[in-house]
């Protein structure tokens, strides 16, 4: 598709700052108020922002009770597990009496508003459940990826001060049964804060030696979620109105520091600017489905699988398994199935399907298919131009953070036709003010590379602030420079001049090679340029002379990891040459080490720390989120002298 100007999506971004509170008070209306709001935005305390002031909503009112009337019968949740091979289906009337249910087992263990109920769960519908029960009685759930190490959980309980946890025996990933029993039971042992109560799923997939009931904490009683289910199967539970600014969730991301920050989201501002969104970024509209891949563990799960499409009156598809299991053509059996119109996944996940090619593709009548989002991190260009081709629609890389709850670059879908240009994230969307800034904090051009910020105030949606940590939000976000209140995205940026932007990776990321920065995100994006090349991670090693040089892992097509040591160093030799050809003699790449996988989370996110530390001989910090260890271990056999 042709890269041109997207004038109508640039008015609307120009309003949303120059007419700022009539603009959102237009969004708003597309929630429920309890109380209709007083002030649109109070910007007295910058970089604070209290959007919505004076109003009361619900959340879970928005995203469930507000369409039983109209669409009582139609699918609201759908679970589709290939893990376990079982489908569930929820009617929007079942699944409030589901939600009801679950918030009077919540509240039968002392849970009122503004106690935090942390949920420690795999990709069950019980989880969307929690989540939703939080809500709907004011509590502020607190969703921990599931896998963690108990050391990693136990920081976050001891943060969040939980009154209950919510969890469960065991998950299942790839056909492997993860215990989370007792790994809950280890970081209750680990945790200076004791939780009231564990309200405590059992699925039948523990083995007798992985229940993690023996020596369970008796600080922490255990409920059986089953049995006390069936306590209060016709519960009815009101809504509790709260006022716009008051916390709706915490989730965790990762700190500099190594203790990681408790995103802080509100209520009414979350609700608007995902309503917003899923009119205006996603062009989708109520009895429409979609189909997001990531986990509730993370923000996109927490916006799109449950929140987003629920509020706009939507089917979502919420799945347990891999892209893989059973074959590569799962996914896009599943939107055949289900009817899918928008599908959101990430890059990582498109590149491995990539390998598979489109033969999977091919097979599935995928003509309600709409449109493909993706994000997480940078789409390089040959996977996006690969699956727009083998799809034959939009495929739209768009930008965001768990800080900022929503997209912050991306095409506007509902505002007008998407001109996609491989490889970019897009335009900032509206209610974002995105700049680039140099390091003196001047503003830079078309064609510079600088830092992504954004000038306050954050559009809704966005964290109001870190939780119990006023002071740690503004020296994290809002310090970058002295004398200018900018929030920083840690992202390096470059933007063409019709606007569009580029992310280059993350400022930490940058290698400074003999005094040039080059950003690992340029390197990666050249090597998948070349046709030997599936998948790569680039990281900056210390060196004596130039400071730091790049290190690539590479997953090549074909069978050079199968081949020859002359085969493969063949293929080093041809893809040192490539870089430096594109990037020239100052990006050389000091190794390249042939790999049959990158090292990846169980959400697809390549584990870049531990790819470092082996390559010098460091300790590689905890390895629980890992999908796979052995890439890490064939790195350490190359690195063997031979």
């Amino acid at each position: 598709m042709t890269s041109t100007v997207n004038h109508d999506s640039i008015v609307c971004h120009a309003r949303s700052i120059n007419d700022r509170d009539a603009f959102w008070a237009e969004q708003a209306r597309l929630v429920d108020w309890e109380t209709p709001p007083q002030t649109v935005c109070d910007d007295s305390r910058l970089p604070f922002a209290h959007w919505f002031k004076g109003g009361t909503t619900n959340l879970c009112h928005n995203a469930v009770d507000r369409h039983v009337a109209a669409r009582g019968d139609q699918d609201a949740l759908v679970w589709i597990s290939t893990e376990v091979n079982e489908t569930r289906r929820y009617s929007y009337a079942q699944l409030q009496q589901e939600v009801m249910t679950t918030a009077a087992m919540l509240r039968s263990m002392g849970v009122q508003r503004g106690d935090r109920v942390l949920i420690y769960m795999p990709m069950v519908p019980e989880a969307a459940f929690a989540m939703l029960a939080c809500a709907r009685i004011g509590a502020i759930h607190s969703v921990v990826f599931g896998g963690f190490a108990a050391q990693a959980l136990a920081t976050r309980i001891e943060d969040a001060e939980p009154r209950v946890i919510v969890s469960c025996d065991a998950g299942m990933r790839g056909g492997r049964s993860i215990p989370y029993r007792p790994l809950l039971a280890q970081a209750l042992s680990l945790s200076r804060h004791v939780p009231e109560a564990v309200l405590d799923l059992d699925r039948g997939l523990a083995s007798d030696a992985d229940t993690g009931l023996t020596g369970w904490p008796a600080s922490s009683p255990r409920h059986d979620f089953a049995a006390l289910r069936a306590q209060h199967l016709q519960a009815q539970v009101p809504v509790t109105w709260l006022e716009s600014g008051e916390p709706s969730y915490i989730l965790y991301t990762s700190g500099t520091t190594g203790k990681p920050k408790g995103v802080q989201r509100d209520t009414g501002g979350y609700a608007v600017a995902l309503a917003s969104s899923m009119r205006l970024v996603y062009n989708t509209q109520p009895g429409e489905r979609m189909f997001t891949t990531s986990d509730i563990g993370w923000v996109v799960g927490h916006s799109y699988i449950i929140y987003g499409p629920l509020i706009n009156g939507m089917t979502t598809v919420m799945y347990e398994g891999t892209p893989l299991q059973p074959d590569p053509g799962i996914w896009w059996r599943i939107c055949e199935q289900e009817r899918i119109s928008t599908m959101f996944s990430a890059p990582t996940a498109i590149r491995v399907l990539r390998k598979t090619g489109t033969d999977p593709i091919k097979a599935c009548d995928l003509s309600r298919l709409r449109q493909v989002f993706c994000a997480g991190e940078p789409m390089d260009e040959t996977s996006h131009d690969w699956l727009q081709q083998a799809l034959g629609i939009p495929v739209i890389d768009h930008y965001w953070q768990t800080e900022t709850g929503w997209p912050m670059l991306s095409l506007l879908t509902g505002v007008e036709p998407p001109k996609v240009q491989l490889g970019s994230p897009g335009l900032p969307v509206y209610g974002f003010d995105v700049r680039l800034f140099r390091d003196d904090g001047t503003e830079a051009g078309p064609g510079e590379k600088a830092i992504v910020g954004v000038v306050p105030p954050l559009p809704p949606g966005c964290l109001s602030t870190l939780w119990r940590d006023d002071k740690r939000f503004v020296d994290t976000y809002f310090s970058l420079f002295s004398d200018r209140l900018v929030y920083s995205s840690f992202d390096w940026g470059i933007r063409d001049a019709d606007g569009y932007y580029r992310i280059l990776g993350r400022t930490d990321d940058v290698i400074n090679v003999a005094g040039h920065r080059l950003g690992t995100r340029e390197i990666e994006e050249c090597l998948l340029s070349h046709p030997d090349v599936a998948e790569v991670a680039v990281v900056g090693l210390t060196d004596a002379l130039k400071g730091q040089v790049p290190v690539a892992t590479v997953v090549p097509k074909g069978h050079v990891l199968q081949g020859s040591p002359e085969e493969r160093a063949a293929l080093q030799s041809r893809l040192q040459q490539h870089v430096r050809e594109r990037l020239g003699s100052i990006a050389h790449i000091q190794n390249v080490y042939v790999l049959g996988g990158l090292p990846k989370t169980r959400s697809g996110k390549v584990l870049r720390r531990a790819i470092g530390a082996v390559l010098e001989g460091r300790p590689t910090g905890d390895l629980t989120t890992l999908e796979d260890a052995t890439p890490l271990t064939q790195l350490q056999e190359q690195m063997l002298p031979r």
